[in-house]
């Protein structure tokens, strides 16, 4: 049967934080030029969250401000990690692209769900050529309940897929995989943490590890 792989994009193919800390302080440079901010910026209670849809990112860091407030905040927010990607500051983690040529000589399929937003996505893909291997990219956007599930289940319908894993750094990822009788990879990467890696079928420390799990899901 064939077998189809689902990525998770930020803190397991693109380094977040990479552009994470500088774009944030971006942000909230303007909030402070706003007197909408008046301390540092909470780049720690950032990476506590990380992986959460932006809605719920914006509730945590601004809890007293407006939605408005959250609304522009996080449109300022996606501006500049946008810019930051395209003047390329970002990086992919090792070995993406090498493993995604892997995967495609031997006939795997490549899928991306993200909880990141259809902009910010596009622009990872666009800058590193990414559609060389994906089939395609989806983002939480795409699903009203914003849950990772949902959205992973809309990938296994619109392409009628019966044996794949979901391959992510964050409990979200895992449990999207649960969600829909997939297998579980677990990315022992940046962000992730070890209680919610023990909740996955399997644990990576690299993407090239991917090639000694592979022979155990298809």
């Amino acid at each position: 049967m064939a077998l189809s792989l689902i990525f998770d994009m930020d803190g397991t193919l693109f380094q977040t934080d990479t552009i994470l800390e500088l774009s944030l302080d971006d942000t909230f440079d303007h909030l402070r030029s706003q007197n909408k901010w008046h301390t540092v910026t909470p780049i720690d209670k950032y990476r506590e969250i990380m992986g959460a849809p932006l809605p719920k990112v914006w509730e945590a860091l601004l809890p007293t401000h407006s939605n408005e407030v959250r609304e522009e905040t996080d449109a300022y927010f996606l501006e500049r990690l946008v810019e930051n990607i395209r003047s390329g500051k970002g990086d992919l983690y090792p070995h993406v692209k090498e493993i995604f040529s892997y995967l495609k000589a031997n006939s795997i399929s490549i899928y991306i769900a993200s909880n990141g937003l259809t902009e910010y996505l596009h622009a990872i893909v666009g800058y590193y050529n990414l559609n060389e291997w994906v089939t395609e990219t989806f983002s939480i956007q795409q699903v009203q309940t914003l849950n990772k599930a949902d959205l992973v289940k809309e990938i296994v319908k619109k392409y009628t897929i019966e044996n794949a894993a979901v391959i992510g750094d964050r409990l979200s990822d895992i449990n999207a995989a649960k969600g829909n009788g997939l297998i579980a990879i677990g990315c022992n990467f940046d962000f992730a943490q070890a209680d919610e890696l023990a909740q996955a079928d399997f644990v990576i420390n690299n993407l090239l590890e991917l090639k000694t799990v592979l022979p155990k899901i298809m």
